[in-house]
């Protein structure tokens, strides 16, 4: 590629401040999944901006390293165990969440489940491995979440984490991409149940963020010459999706609800004549171990 592109310019450096200091001092956020990858990244921008943090995770180690990557930010934070499919398990969490912090306003739904394979390959346990994480726990959070902030009448804000095979299918993961796409869906639609009573529910749809958590099956091949790939020539940063689900979930974004906001460099809008050579999904697949 020659010198004329230089693609869209880096993000100011992790640590700065997108919102006043101070945004989220009288909120409490619980952020599932949020103890890895781009969850810990949402948690630390919170906890930078002065809410309460709860890590809600079912593992032990994720919990801590999400409660320190929110104390490094100079927030505070706890862990919670939680496996979002179970309904009895999140009303225990969130009970422990308020006990300790005080009610909750704000609710990031970023638990997730992903497997490469061809769909006639998967069981339906595999399937529903996938679904029941992805579409089944952001359902039963965010209506526990609603059920509590209508009781009380404080309001709050929920956001989902989608994917942009929402709109495109996405060969290789369907139960990902089913189960995200309802996700964009119970999004629009509970942003209109529950405007009246002040919940706002927003997706934030990421990108590439490459992250040393990413699960190894879902890994590049290429990972060293992923810049390329971009319309932006450039990756993104896991800040600055933290600056994004910042914004949604603070008042500065008080009228925006039922909206899927795409962070991703324009990558997904790509369109050319020049279609790339088609693979079959086998070709690409990881190999499986027999």
């Amino acid at each position: 590629m020659t010198d004329r592109y230089k693609g869209i310019r880096p993000a100011p450096p992790r640590g700065t401040r997108m919102l006043p200091e101070g945004t989220f001092t009288n909120d409490v956020a619980v952020i599932t999944g949020g103890g890895s990858g781009l969850g810990k990244a949402i948690a630390a921008e919170f906890g930078r901006l002065g809410g309460a943090v709860a890590i809600a995770s079912r593992d032990p180690d994720k919990r801590a390293r999400g409660v320190e990557a929110v104390e490094a930010a100079g927030g505070r934070a706890i862990g919670v165990q939680l496996d979002v499919r179970d309904p009895e398990a999140v009303k225990a969490c969130f009970d422990e969440v308020e006990d300790a912090f005080g009610p909750i306003t704000q609710l990031v739904n970023n638990a997730a489940g992903n497997l490469a394979g061809a769909s006639e390959d998967f069981s339906l346990n595999a399937w529903r491995a996938v679904t029941g994480i992805v579409l089944d726990g952001t359902w039963i959070c965010s209506t526990e979440f609603a059920r509590r902030r209508i009781a009380d009448g404080i309001g709050g804000s929920i956001l989902n984490i989608g994917a942009t095979y929402s709109w495109t299918g996405g060969p290789g993961t369907s139960p990902s991409a089913a189960a995200k796409a309802a996700v964009t869906n119970l999004t629009q639609t509970h942003a209109v149940e529950w405007a009246p009573y002040d919940i706002r529910v927003n997706c934030l749809v990421p990108g590439l963020f490459p992250h040393e958590d990413r699960a190894a099956h879902l890994r590049f091949a290429d990972a060293n010459n992923l810049d390329n790939r971009q319309p932006a020539l450039r990756v993104g940063q896991t800040h600055e999706l933290g600056w994004a689900a910042a914004y949604l979930c603070s008042d500065y974004a008080a009228f925006c609800s039922g909206h899927a906001f795409v962070l991703d460099g324009a990558n997904w809008l790509r369109r050319s004549l020049r279609m790339p050579e088609f693979q079959p999904v086998r070709e690409w697949l990881p190999k499986r171990e027999k």
